[in-house]
């Protein structure tokens, strides 16, 4: 049944939904997996993935679907919804459907974006769960990429504190001479904490610790997590956790994780996270919880584990991508899938008819504050010139080879006409559109939009990557540039040019995925500027190096690694009903 999305919050229809959710032994029997397959952990279950691969090795995957977004405003466009919505058209048409969608970090969960659920009867469920920790893999994220900055920084103490006699007598250890100016890790926290963006530790005396500067990053942008995005098995993450680029020494050479001998504690820590999470949509359709969000400064990408199992069980597996599709489905197409070696058969691009208002010229959007009347009421004008931005990201993914189908997922105050200049739009640049109103009524309004994603499953794809693996970076960068954002070249500043080269020099980085570091908002590197913009060079900044997950991660213009808290978050919403211990105030 759907509920009344707009008289109830979305916690709210998730407790309601909970009450005939299937409990991890109803799990097993509906999707026919064996007793040790499923690991009950309270009324949510982890798949072990390894026996369910193993034993279903013979049976031939089904339909892999992708979903991505347009360049959304700062209030999101729904792909999680849509994701949902999906899952839950296709169910009311027969099909044995299931996805994967990632988990939600804690730093939007209570801040301006709120969590990663869906929304209205396009919902993930348990809701409070999956918004709070679900079975503690960002926790042991924390935990295994702290360690490492554990490890380095007291190392670095016990370097300066001894000389090189009295450290190999005392721990056995060798000097590794880290240079305090060239480390490139900091620690991790999964709140939006803009105090911790800079910060001096080791303050004190010689005990205390060394005296440097340091940062805090968000835990779902941890190389740990992107590791987890891409891993194959557990074997895998521990050759990974052992590579991680921690620093440089005086020389200029990388210090890792082995070098610093945490890899197998960081693997202790991490080992329960590589089985997914089962959860399911409001409407009871099978949907795993694997690796974290932000795209535009990590892989953001459901995992290859998820999307492995996904198409064993299912006969149309749904996996959702971060952000727009200038970021979120680049890094589909040219690392996840070359890592998995899996081709999708459709993508999903989501699209907003108030998205297509602001990149039309429409009044800014502020996360927090009240919409202005022109996303609310009907301008066909403003639309109209907004689609050159869903436009754009139609032709970027099928460059890939890949039938495009735009979702519009539409608000109760899009009109009619609105729909049809969205519908016209994209059908004029070679997509199938669908208007969806699974939000408001759940797999009932999903059904035109479940049939046309079936029906572009059927046709042959032409699957290619952008560019070859043997491409040098700042080649790669600059084709990504031009050729995904509509940029006219690419700028590096001399720090970055200069460690570029030092990295095409060295052949170890030759296979290594390039993995750009970009704002969400915009096509260009400055979130102000909507639409699709010309005339503009996408500067590069810096290039990250995720030794273990074997990523390069280009820079463009000024992003943080951590986001900043707002004035009027979230939290202050949220609360506990002590009589019954429900949390509530969640979206």
């Amino acid at each position: 049944m759907a509920y009344n999305a707009v008289e109830m919050a979305d916690w709210q229809i998730s407790e309601a939904a909970e009450k005939n959710m299937p409990t991890p032994d109803e799990w097993r029997e509906k999707l026919g997996l064996e007793k040790e397959e499923v690991l009950a952990m309270g009324r949510l279950a982890k798949l072990d993935f390894l026996k369910i691969i193993d034993r279903l090795k013979d049976k031939p995957d089904g339909k892999y679907i992708e979903v991505t977004a347009i360049t959304p405003t700062p209030l999101g466009e729904g792909k999680s919804t849509t994701s949902c919505g999906l899952m839950e058209g296709m169910g009311k048409l027969g099909m044995n459907v299931g996805g994967a969608l990632r988990q939600p970090s804690g730093g939007p969960t209570m801040n301006i974006k709120g969590t990663a659920a869906g929304g209205g009867n396009s919902l993930l469920i348990p809701m409070t769960e999956f918004s709070l920790g679900l079975t503690g893999d960002i926790n042991d994220i924390m935990n295994a990429h702290n360690l490492a900055m554990v490890a380095m920084t007291a190392r670095m103490q016990h370097e300066r504190n001894y000389n090189d006699e009295q450290l190999n007598r005392l721990t056995g250890m060798r000097r590794l001479n880290i240079d305090p100016t060239r480390v490139e890790l900091g620690w991790i926290i999964d709140f939006c904490a803009q105090a911790l963006r800079n910060i001096i530790i080791g303050i004190g005396g010689r005990m205390d610790g060394f005296t440097m500067q340091s940062k805090f990053g968000i835990a779902v942008g941890s190389e740990c997590m992107a590791i987890l995005s891409i891993i194959r098995d557990l074997a895998d993450l521990r050759e990974r956790l052992d590579n991680i680029t921690v620093a440089f020494d005086k020389a200029g050479n990388a210090v890792t994780t082995g070098d610093l001998e945490c890899g197998g504690a960081m693997t202790a820590w991490m080992r329960n996270t590589i089985n997914p999470t089962l959860m399911c949509t409001a409407e009871y359709q099978p949907c795993m919880v694997h690796a974290g969000p932000f795209a535009n400064i990590a892989v953001g990408q459901s995992s290859i584990i998820a999307d492995r199992v996904g198409l064993k069980l299912f006969d149309y597996h749904i996996t959702e991508s971060g952000f727009g599709a200038d970021i979120g489905f680049e890094k589909f197409w040219n690392v996840k899938c070359r890592y998995s070696g899996l081709k999708p058969h459709v993508s999903v691009l989501t699209s907003t008819i108030r998205a297509l208002k602001m990149h039309g010229g429409g009044p800014k959007v502020v996360a927090g504050l009240p919409l202005d009347d022109a996303y609310t009421q009907e301008n066909l004008e403003l639309l109209e010139k907004g689609c050159v931005n869903m436009v754009h990201h139609i032709n970027s993914i099928r460059k890939a080879g890949i039938n495009p189908v735009v979702c519009i997922n539409c608000f109760h105050t899009d009109t009619d006409a609105e729909v049809e200049v969205v519908r016209k739009a994209a059908e004029a640049a070679g997509a199938r559109c669908a208007k969806s109103t699974h939000w408001a009524d759940g797999g009932d309004g999903a059904v035109e939009f479940a049939e046309a994603v079936k029906e572009a499953c059927e046709e042959e794809t032409n699957f290619k990557f952008l560019y070859p693996i043997e491409m040098k970076l700042r080649d790669r960068v600059e084709k990504i540039a031009k050729e995904l954002y509509g940029a006219d070249g690419v700028s590096w500043t001399s720090d970055a040019e200069a460690k570029a080269k030092m990295l095409e020099g060295d052949s170890k980085y030759d296979d290594f995925a390039t993995m750009m570091v970009k704002t969400h908002l915009s096509l260009t590197h400055d979130p102000t500027i909507k639409g699709v913009p010309k005339g503009w060079t996408l500067p590069i900044q810096d290039i990250l190096i995720y030794s273990g997950a074997k990523f390069l991660c280009p820079c463009a213009g000024t992003i943080s690694l951590m986001p900043g808290t707002s004035s009027n978050p979230a939290f202050r919403r949220i609360d506990v009903d002590t009589a019954t211990g429900e949390v509530k105030g969640l979206f």
